[in-house]
């Protein structure tokens, strides 16, 4: 992912200065690159099919408590009148 990221950035630079493919663009798009990337594995960062995945697992899991939750209560609701 970022390889991705970084690649998207080059093609971005590359639009805003076109011109630039002399050795001084070449040795700021190493720097840049260098910098990226290190930010990038700082930030933890996830892709959007990871992302979404979570999300469905936590989406399940919500459901399934809630479920519980409604059981939990009739079986308390049970046990007092049973008492």
């Amino acid at each position: 992912m970022h390889k991705e990221l970084f690649e998207t950035f080059e093609r971005q630079f590359k639009m805003l200065l076109p011109y630039a493919e002399n050795d001084l663009s070449h040795e700021v798009k190493k720097h840049i690159k260098s910098a990226m990337m290190s930010t990038f594995e700082r930030l933890d960062l996830v892709t959007r099919e990871e992302f979404d995945a979570q999300k469905a697992v936590l989406t399940r899991s919500r459901s399934k408590i809630d479920e519980l939750e409604k059981k939990l209560s009739a079986i308390s609701a049970q046990l007092a009148l049973d008492e």
